[in-house]
């Protein structure tokens, strides 16, 4: 007699949006004179500022969350080659992800300028500081020179174990504080490896059809090869 079995649940590759608002953003030794810039602003030291930090580190995540409170307009280095900005009003801007090597200097200056004229602010976010990035150009090395500059470091284990306890509590997934300890004690020191793990126990526990246990937790990350060999994406919005 043929035995029967439970069909395995096919989950859905449906999209996980989280917030942009202040409130998302999850404090540690690692991020805090990150999030003093922002919540400074305005009242910033110089109308450019410059996130430095390493990849996964959340600087895209707390751009993000700047961009949202003042309305500033999100910009790539792509954005700056020709870039004309007509609008008087248009003084708030956020360029993400500045590397040597890409950066297009006259329509970076051009945007710098009209900050300026505009009595605005600019927030880039970087993996290395301004001095790095082999300017050519000595006006913008000029002006860059005046950025302030703040640092944002590797995510530590409190702040990597509150941000895979929001992403799974985003999903509706409730787990036991131990196993969150036991999932960053084999994690990359990244936000975005945190939600690709979050992503990645959500997955199985919907293909199993059982609550998150270390056995699914053990399963995700070697899954996405997350404790060792794969490189997650290198930047998290929460």
């Amino acid at each position: 007699m043929a035995m029967s079995m439970a069909p395995t649940q096919l989950p859905l590759n449906l999209p996980h949006i989280g917030g942009s608002d202040r409130a998302d953003l999850i404090a540690s030794p690692a991020n805090r004179a990150a999030i003093e810039l922002v919540d400074a602003w305005p009242d910033w030291p110089a109308p450019l500022a410059v996130l430095v930090g390493p990849a996964g580190a959340g600087k895209s995540h707390m751009g993000g969350v700047w961009a949202h409170i003042s309305g500033a307009r999100v910009l790539s280095l792509r954005d700056l080659s020709g870039l004309e900005v007509n609008e008087p009003d248009a003084r708030l801007f956020l360029v993400e992800d500045v590397r040597p090597g890409m950066i297009p200097e006259r329509g970076l200056f051009h945007l710098l300028n009209h900050v300026r004229a505009a009595h605005g602010y600019c927030l880039f976010t970087a993996r290395s500081r301004p001095s790095a990035w082999n300017i050519a150009l000595p006006d913008l090395a000029s002006r860059l020179r005046t950025a302030a500059i703040v640092e944002i470091g590797e995510p530590d284990d409190r702040l990597l174990g509150a941000v895979l306890f929001k992403l799974l509590s985003d999903r509706q997934i409730s787990v036991d504080p131990a196993l969150i300890e036991y999932a960053v004690s084999r994690m990359p020191r990244s936000l975005a490896a945190a939600g690709a793990l979050a992503a990645a126990m959500d997955t199985e526990a919907l293909a199993r059809r059982r609550p998150v246990s270390r056995a699914i937790v053990a399963a995700a990350l070697e899954r996405l090869a997350v404790g060792r060999d794969a490189e997650p994406p290198d930047e998290l919005r929460l």
